[in-house]
């Protein structure tokens, strides 16, 4: 991730955190339970909203500026949150380690979303729950085209960031069974709830 954006990504989102993103995280977040991870913290603004039903979390998070601002967020949560550097693409975990894997406003970002989809398919218990809040392409085809063409600078200038992924179909291609799928925003943002396979499934 570039320099700037870590440092002032709080103050960025900030408007939309309070007009939408906290009672997303909050209902979301809220269901998450036993051993809990979460793929690309990033400041950690997902960590106030943990519950009692969520035994740790271990969030990963792969740019340092990031992970030093979610420390804090962190030590003040109320249950144990274990920050670390590692990659969604390469998670240093044993197969069937956790219970919840969570993501927010990650899967845009994530250079090879498919790869990191595959591990985190592995990390999950076989009857675990994956659960997701992410911005994507929208349906309407005008639109839809508009994202596709200012997603090269947009790329740029936010550090890799994709305003067109289809992320539905790439996690239903994972081999997830999804089982909720809520609409924000005319479909430019989207909350999934989905569970993972069942334990026949081939390892990739």
């Amino acid at each position: 991730m570039g320099k700037w954006l870590p440092k002032i990504y709080d103050k960025l989102m900030a408007p939309m955190e309070k007009r939408m993103f906290r009672s997303i995280r909050n209902s979301l977040v809220g269901q998450a339970q036993g051993q809990v991870l979460e793929i690309g913290s990033g400041t950690g603004l997902n960590f106030p909203y943990y519950t009692s039903k969520t035994d740790k979390v271990t969030a990963i998070e792969p740019d340092i500026t990031m992970r030093e601002q979610s420390l804090k967020r962190a030590q003040e949560a109320s249950l144990v949150i274990d920050v670390q550097e590692a990659d969604a693409e390469r998670l240093p975990f044993p197969d069937d380690s956790f219970d919840t894997v969570i993501g927010t406003l990650v899967l845009c970002t994530i250079p090879d979303p498919d790869k990191a989809l595959a591990e985190i398919r592995r990390v999950c218990k076989s009857d675990g729950r994956i659960l997701f809040f992410e911005h994507v392409r929208v349906q309407q085809p005008f639109l839809a085209r508009i994202q596709s063409a200012v997603t090269p600078l947009w790329k740029r200038l936010y550090d890799g960031c994709h305003l067109d992924r289809d992320t539905l179909s790439t996690i239903k291609k994972a081999g997830f069974s999804v089982d909720h799928v809520k609409e924000y925003k005319r479909g430019l943002f989207i909350v999934i709830e989905a569970s993972n396979e069942d334990p026949h499934r081939s390892r990739q």
